[in-house]
């Protein structure tokens, strides 16, 4: 093999090969010795076996895996990858190779291994696809249905919409791109953040692949091979986030066993066979637990048990989605898009997109433009992409072709993707809040000399425009005479909260005393709404598998929705009120609160939590700011999602480009690349993308 593997300073991995397929061996052979248990743990939550050394914990992500056959679907989505297009099939099969070539060596470094008595496994050319599906199953929130569903219930059909308004639980991402009319260079500039759940090792690492075919810098997902999300080519970059496009759907299906021990299922043509067969779920230091695996017309069953020996029918919810359907899952796009040297290629690549659905940006160095959706989106009708709908009527069948994907043009010398209602509005239904698009676009719109330099200010912005509607309600309260028990009246300690809060200028900053004083009340009000009794058929989660229940639970989901509850919805305005004067008077009569760092630190999970949860350090920004770090208010400040990553790809001169990650190159413990970058993630700066080969280090052997 001609394979060599040079070093950063931040010790990145950047590799050449003689052709594409040892370019991947490559690939997965270096992430293997950098990041042996990361890969793993994916590979087994991928499989539904985690359990099986992480303990209990995890059995309940393991049954749902098994339930919804992730690991059988990357499996059809190999064979059809492998019948229609084969060169990608074997790239993928390189990969794979890659990694297990080097997942001996590397689980010797890892310490996690001799921990938990977790020998490294094989990994077989479907295995990146499953790791693919394992990442983003629940990255469209099907379980939001199950919400809506517990809403329209527990507190009225009208209700519905207000929860299935714009604010989503989990996902999210900036981006933009500056043309090179507002550029001090003269030519574009891609930079933005992807926001998920922080985990230690980081979810996206920072790589270079090159080969006599393109050389691309990038940010790959460990255990899938190229760059899929976010690649800076040379003459083209690209970049996305999520649509908030809705394209899986869960079917309430009526269930019976047959004679023999089977399972059927009532369809549009009345009872029909499912298949069915029952897995074992291992659990470390625990009993196994034994899943059945039900199959219908529509999908696979996630939820719902079969009464114990009662021989009744029973009601379970069946999850239908893209890979299963149609046994694509996309993979062919990834070695297309490394191949890309303008737009055009990235748009042409991106027509085999599947899952998830995305927004992408697009530029090349002859001032070429994209933005545009990808991936798959059912058409079908509207009340699947609400709530779970009868199995049993042909109404809610998808129809054979996908639904159109909107494009636009890029106008004003600049576009932002920001998870809001915009390019992709008609996809979905729930849409991120307009608050970080709208400010990036502000701040885009007052500069026309953009540098890489200078848009990392937008990254660190923390004006927390969603503050307006609580801070409104706190100027409105204690209009009435003070003290005492007058209706309307503020203690004077209360008053002197209010007073601050009015000054305060909706800077989320770590240090920010006054962000921890709006934090506090803020925190305040949605507990009190929360309890509000309008509520109380909301108070439990519905008995759904715990893996649903973050999507589930009625506080969360009341600080999601704090804007509209605060100006619309069941809670009478009259109580609105006294929510917001009872939370100032709560926060005036304790201690004052910390600075907003002190509380809002980070909290990411790791497979094996570090003994000291003290360690993490303190963070600025908020849920609707740019600088995005979400917690959940009125329930903990910490932080578990933010930006796993960070970039700006310059076309002018791709060494002016730049990147973090929240830890580091390395997922080895005590190795010199493992948390390197946090500091520079913390402030807000990125490390530098290095092209020049003779400025790196080449590994020995």
């Amino acid at each position: 093999m001609s394979i060599e593997v040079y070093r950063d300073a931040y010790g990145v991995p950047h590799l050449r090969a003689a052709d594409p397929e040892e370019l991947a061996f490559a690939q997965g052979r270096v992430t293997a010795l950098d990041r042996a248990w990361q890969l793993e743990v994916e590979r087994h939550r991928a499989r539904g076996t985690s359990a099986a050394f992480l303990g209990a914990a995890e059995a309940g992500w393991d049954a749902f895996v098994r339930r919804a056959r992730l690991a059988d679907t990357a499996r059809h989505c190999l064979a059809r990858l492998e019948e229609n297009d084969p060169e990608t099939a074997d790239w993928v099969r390189a990969y794979a190779e890659g990694v297990d070539d080097g997942l001996a060596e590397g689980a010797r470094r890892a310490p996690e291994f001799a921990a938990t008595g977790l020998l490294p496994g094989r990994w077989e050319a479907w295995t990146p696809l499953a790791v693919w599906l394992s990442t983003h199953i629940l990255f469209a929130g099907f379980p939001t249905k199950l919400w809506r569903e517990q809403v329209a219930t527990g507190l009225g059909e009208e209700w519905t919409e207000l929860f299935a308004a714009d604010g989503p639980a989990t996902a999210g991402s900036n981006g933009w791109l500056v043309a090179g009319e507002r550029t001090a260079s003269g030519a574009a500039l891609v930079a933005g953040d992807p926001h998920r759940f922080i985990e230690a090792p980081g979810v996206y690492q920072q790589i270079r692949l090159a080969c006599p075919a393109y050389d691309v810098v990038g940010l790959a997902v460990p255990g899938v091979p190229g760059l899929a999300h976010f690649g800076h080519a040379g003459p083209v970059a690209w970049a996305i986030t999520n649509a908030m496009a809705d394209y899986q759907d869960l079917y309430r299906e009526r269930l019976r066993r047959t004679g023999d021990g089977g399972v059927e299922a009532y369809g549009p043509e009345g009872w029909r066979p499912a298949a069915a067969h029952t897995e074992t779920v291992e659990v470390a230091g625990g009993e196994p637990v034994l899943v059945e695996v039900v199959e219908t017309a529509r999908g696979p069953v996630i939820t719902g048990e079969e009464p114990d020996g009662t021989g009744a029918e029973w009601e379970g919810l069946s999850l239908r989605y893209v890979p299963r359907v149609t046994g694509r899952l996309g993979f062919e796009a990834l070695p297309r898009l490394l191949a890309a040297r303008t737009v055009a290629d990235v748009d042409a690549a991106l027509d085999a997109w599947v899952e998830p659905v995305n927004v992408v940006l697009a530029a090349d160095t002859d001032g070429g433009l994209l933005h545009r959706v990808a991936g798959h989106v059912p058409v079908r009708d509207r009340a699947n992409s609400l709530r779970p709908v009868p199995a049993w009527e042909p109404a809610h069948a998808w129809e054979p072709e996908p639904a159109p994907l909107p494009r636009a043009d890029v106008t004003d010398g600049y576009a932002v993707m920001a998870n809001a209602r915009g390019l992709a509005a008609p996809l979905g239904v729930e849409f991120a809040p307009a608050h970080r698009a709208d400010r990036i676009a502000g701040l885009l719109a007052a500069s026309a000399a953009w540098t890489p330099e200078a848009t990392t200010a937008v990254h660190r912005d923390t004006d927390n425009r969603a503050a307006a509607r609580l801070l409104a309600a706190v100027g409105a309260a204690g209009d009435g005479p003070a003290g005492g028990d007058a209706p309307g009246g503020l203690s004077p300690a209360a008053r002197r909260v209010r007073e601050r809060l009015l000054a305060w200028d909706r800077r989320m900053d770590a240090g920010s005393a006054d962000a921890g004083l709006f934090a506090a009340v803020r925190g305040a009000v949605v507990r009190r709404l929360a309890a509000h009794g309008v509520f109380a058929g909301l108070r439990e989660p519905a008995p759904y598998p715990e893996v649903f229940r973050p999507w589930l639970y009625l506080g969360p989901r009341v600080g999601l929705a704090l804007e509209t509850l605060l100006v619309a919805g069941p809670v009478p305005a009259a109580d609105v009120a006294r929510i917001v004067r009872e939370a100032l008077e709560e926060v005036a009569a304790g201690e004052p609160p910390a600075a907003w760092g002190a509380t809002h630190r980070l909290a990411p999970w790791q497979a094996l939590p570090h003994p000291d949860d003290d360690r993490w350090p303190e963070l600025g920004g908020d849920h609707d700011c740019v600088l995005s770090t979400s917690s959940v208010p009125g329930y903990t400040d910490r932080s578990a999602r933010a930006s796993a990553a960070r970039y700006v790809w310059d076309l002018a001169d791709r060494e002016r480009s730049g990147w973090i990650v929240p830890f580091g190159a390395s997922g080895v413990a005590g190795d010199p690349h493992h948390e390197d970058q946090l500091p520079l993630w913390l402030r807000g700066e990125l490390a530098p993308v290095t092209t020049d080969w003779n400025r790196l280090t080449k590994e020995q052997g």
